[in-house]
This record gives C-alpha cells, sequence and structure tokens, in this order.
C-alpha cells in the first residue's frame, strides 16, 4: 500500500510568503496532479501558536536564520511564519487539499519546533502519523513539497528509521538552501535509505 505526504504547501512558504521557498508555487499543480494513485493522501501543515520559540521575533538580539541552541539541540531561528488561523497558515488555494485523507498540524508546540511530519525537533515527541499509516497498512512512502531540504528532509529520513520504504520527488519539491542546506540534506537522506527521483 502506497501513501503520499504532502509537506507543508502552505502561502507563507510560497512567494509572497514570509518564508517564501524559491518556486513554492511552481510544485502545486503538479502535486495535485500526482496524487491520483495512491492509497492514501496526507497533508502537513506548520501550525505555530503566535511567539513561537523558533521565531527569531520572540529572541531578543536576535535575527532571522541565526542559529541558537534549544533544550533540544541547535534551532535556526525563522520569521514568524504559519501562525494559526492566518492566511500564511492557509494551504496555497490552487492546492487539492479536499483530496487528502488526512492532515497533520506540527509546530503547534510553543517551546519545540517541529520540521518532521512523524516528530518534533526533539525527535522523542510523535505526530501520531506512523500509527495512522500503520492502521491503514501503508508501507511505502513518496514524499513531496516544502522544504526539501528543512521539513521533507527530515520527514523522510525519520521515515526510513521508522523501517518504511521512503521515495522524495525531488522535482515536486523546492528547497531553501541555507548555508549549503540543500547539499547536506541530498546527502543525509541517501546515506539514510531514500530513494531520490526527479
Amino acid at each position: 500500500m502506497q501513501g503520499l505526504i504532502v509537506i507543508d504547501v502552505q502561502n507563507d512558504f510560497c512567494p509572497g510568503g514570509s518564508l517564501a521557498v524559491p518556486g513554492g508555487d511552481e510544485i502545486v499543480a503538479p502535486i495535485n496532479a500526482f496524487m491520483d494513485g495512491f492509497d492514501a493522501v496526507v497533508l502537513t501543515q506548520d501550525w505555530h501558536p503566535a511567539g513561537h520559540s523558533s521565531f527569531a521575533s520572540s529572541h531578543d538580539g536576535k535575527a532571522a536564520f541565526d542559529l541558537v541552541e534549544m533544550p533540544y539541540g541547535p534551532q535556526v531561528l525563522w520569521p514568524d511564519h504559519c501562525v494559526q488561523g492566518t492566511g500564511g497558515a492557509s494551504f496555497h488555494d490552487d492546492l487539492n487539499a479536499n483530496a487528502s485523507d488526512l492532515i497533520i498540524r506540527k509546530g503547534f508546540r510553543p517551546q519545540v519546533d517541529s520540521y518532521s511530519a512523524f516528530f518534533e525537533n526533539d525527535h522523542k515527541t510523535p505526530t501520531g502519523l506512523e500509527g495512522y499509516l500503520r492502521t491503514r497498512g501503508i508501507t511505502q512512502l513518496t514524499l513531496v513539497g516544502l522544504a526539501l531540504d528543512f521539513c521533507v528532509n527530515y520527514s523522510a529520513i525519520d521515515a526510513a528509521k521508522l523501517g518504511f520504504d521512503v521515495t522524495v520527488r525531488t522535482g515536486l519539491c523546492r528547497a531553501i538552501d541555507l548555508d549549503g542546506s540543500l547539499v547536506t540534506a541530498l546527502s543525509d537522506m541517501k546515506d539514510a535509505g531514500v530513494q531520490l527521483v526527479e
């Protein structure tokens, strides 16, 4: 059984958004066309409370993209983005969200960020996605979405560690590429056993 995980195709990650990924809107129509043929389609949605600890605005004297140490490890500080209930947190208008079986919201705990669809950034607190996929009998996962070098990367590696057969369709993703993060992410995914397919 095959599942498609569509990562964070939200307005704030698309051109004009507060944390825009270059070309983020270019993948929306191809992702819609790709949804057919999967036994389950899951969307993830970044869903931060205002004043989230991963926001640079929550740290005096810090700027967006600075690196700080959190109790769970290093954390990039981001511009305020995907705040619960805002237009920026909404899925891109053209994304066929109605085709999904499940929406997983992540990053809603104020003190810990969440890149992965499976775990918060403490690598311990689960989102519940694994249990859903297991009970549906899904063993093969294809991941697409935003951003390739952060949330797609973390989700793919966690899925592989959990024993799923994982493919990332890189042509249906876009990357931030922060200080070489894209090259590192591609290497880390390969090392984890993730298949990378254009």
